[in-house]
C-alpha cells in the first residue's frame, strides 16, 4: 500500500495547460469493438488509465490469446475494473471453444452482475457463478446457439449492462433487439456506445424503448479517443474553488460523445466559463452568485462526487437527484460522501431518491484526512479542498491510477504542493 500524501495550495490561483489522458469510457468500448472486428477497427489515443490497460492486456495479451486457443480454462482477473468485468462477460460468450473464469478484487465480487448474466443466458450463453449467485467470479463457456433475438432489460440499472449487450449485438447470428423497461439511466453512455458502433459501420434503430442492431460486419476504420471529460471535471472543480482561474485543456471538443462533457454547463453555475478554441477548451473563472439549487445527475452520475464536494466547499446548500447507481460503484459512494463531508461539518441527507446538502455547520479545519474507499473518484473529488483547507491528506492516493494516473503529477504542475507522508 502506498504512503498517504498531503496536498496544499497556499496561492489560490490556477493557470497553465493540462494534457489529459484518453477517455476511459470511450477507450474501453473501442477496444471491445477492435477485438470483435478482428482487427479491422483500430483505436487511436489509447487511454493510460489502469482499467484500460487491464482490458487491453486481457483482450490482446499474447499469453491469453494462446491459452484461449488450447488451454482448458483461462482465468482472467480484471482487478477493480467494473467496465472490463461487464464488457468481457458479454465478449467471452462469443469465443468458440473458450472457457474463462472472470474474477476481480474483493469489492468486484460484491458488485452485482446478475442482470447482465440473466440476459446473456436468455440469449443462450453458458455462464455459471463460481461463488455467490448474482456476483463474480463467473465461469463462461464461449460459443452458443442463439435462442432469441429480443431481450428486455431494466433501464434504471448500470448502463454498462446495456452497453455490453449492444457491443456484441452485431456479432450475434440473429442480431439483437433490446427492450428498455422504464426510464433509462445514464442515457449518454448508451448513446456513446451506439455512436462509436456507427463509426465502425454498425447501424442501429432506436424506436421508443427498443434498440435494434442487425447481424452485420464491421467496417475498416480508426476510432479516435477524445481526452477524458471525467478527468476534466476535477479541473473545473479546482477552478471553481480558486480565487482566479485561467486553464487550457487541449483536445476537448464541444461535440463530445461523453456525457460528462455536461460539466461545462454545470460549472457555469459556479462562474466557470468554457471557451472552445485552439483545439481545446479554455476555462476561466468569473465572479458570479450561485443561484442553481437543484442538480439532476441521472445522466452523469460520475460527476456526482465532484459537484457535491464543490457545493459543500462553497457552502452552497443544494439538492441532488439521479444518484441511484452510486451505491453499486467502486464503493457505496453515497455513504463515502456522507462520511467524508462530515469531517468538515457538512451533511448529505437522503430521502427517497432525493439528496440534500446542509452546510449550516460547515467548518474549515487546519487539516483533514480523506479516506478514499478504493475509489479513484473519491480521491480526485476531494483533492480540490486543498484550496480552502491548509492541508488535505489523501489515503491510498494510488487509486487514481484506475482512470487518471497522472493526476497528482498534474496537480504539482499546476502549483499544488504534494508531500508524501512518512510511514513511521
Amino acid at each position: 500500500m502506498q504512503a498517504n500524501i498531503i496536498i496544499s495550495k497556499p496561492v489560490k490561483t490556477l493557470s497553465g495547460t493540462v494534457q489529459l489522458t484518453g477517455s476511459k469510457s470511450e477507450c474501453n468500448r473501442a477496444l471491445i469493438i477492435e477485438a470483435l472486428s478482428k482487427g479491422k477497427v483500430k483505436v487511436q489515443n489509447v487511454s493510460s488509465a489502469a482499467d484500460t490497460v487491464t482490458l487491453s492486456g486481457i483482450l490482446w495479451g499474447s499469453e491469453n490469446v494462446q491459452k484461449l486457443k488450447g488451454h482448458p480454462v483461462l482465468e482472467c482477473n480484471v482487478g477493480p475494473a467494473g467496465t472490463a468485468m461487464r464488457f468481457l462477460t458479454a465478449y467471452f460468450t462469443l469465443l468458440d471453444e473458450a472457457e474463462v473464469i472472470l474474477t476481480g478484487t474483493v469489492r468486484m465480487k460484491q458488485r452485482p452482475i446478475g442482470i447482465l448474466v440473466d440476459a446473456l443466458c436468455a440469449l443462450g450463453a453458458s455462464i455459471k457463478y463460481e461463488e455467490n449467485e448474482g456476483f463474480p467470479p463467473l465461469r463462461i463457456k464461449g460459443g452458443f446457439e442463439q435462442q432469441t433475438d429480443t431481450i428486455s432489460i431494466k433501464g434504471d440499472i448500470s448502463s454498462q449492462y446495456i452497453t455490453a449487450l449492444l457491443l456484441i449485438a452485431s456479432s450475434l447470428p440473429k442480431g439483437l433487439t433490446l427492450q428498455i423497461e422504464g426510464e433509462l439511466t445514464s442515457k449518454p453512455y448508451v448513446e456513446m456506445t451506439l455512436a462509436m458502433l456507427q463509426q465502425a459501420g454498425i447501424q442501429h434503430t432506436w424506436e421508443e424503448n427498443g434498440i435494434h442492431i442487425a447481424n452485420q460486419p464491421f467496417n475498416a476504420t480508426v476510432l479516435p479517443v477524445e481526452p477524458d471529460w471525467s478527468a476534466a471535471s476535477y479541473w473545473y472543480a479546482i477552478a471553481a474553488l480558486s480565487d482566479t482561474a485561467e486553464l487550457f485543456l487541449p483536445g476537448l471538443t464541444p461535440y463530445s460523445l461523453q456525457g460528462d462533457s455536461v460539466i461545462t454547463e454545470i460549472m457555469a453555475n459556479f462562474g466557470i466559463t468554457s471557451q472552445f478554441k485552439d483545439g481545446g477548451v479554455y476555462l476561466q473563472k468569473e465572479a458570479k452568485p450561485i443561484l442553481r439549487k437543484i442538480f439532476d445527475l441521472k445522466e452523469c452520475p460520475d460527476l456526482a462526487q465532484t459537484v457535491i464536494v464543490v457545493c459543500a466547499a462553497l457552502g452552497h446548500d443544494a439538492t441532488f437527484t439521479g444518484l441511484e447507481t452510486l451505491k453499486i460503484k467502486e464503493t457505496d459512494r453515497i455513504a463515502a460522501l456522507q462520511n467524508e463531508l462530515a469531517k468538515i461539518g457538512v451533511k448529505l441527507t437522503e430521502k427517497g431518491q432525493v439528496y440534500k446538502l446542509d452546510t449550516s455547520e460547515k467548518h474549515i479545519p487546519e487539516k483533514v484526512t480523506i479516506h478514499t474507499y478504493e475509489d479513484h473518484r473519491m480521491a480526485m473529488a476531494f483533492a480540490p479542498l486543498a484550496l480552502i483547507i491548509p492541508q488535505v491528506e489523501i489515503e491510498d492516493p494510488q487509486v487514481v491510477e484506475k482512470s487518471y494516473p497522472a493526476f497528482w503529477k498534474d496537480l504539482e504542475g499546476a502549483g499544488f504542493s504534494i508531500e508524501v507522508k512518512s510511514q513511521n
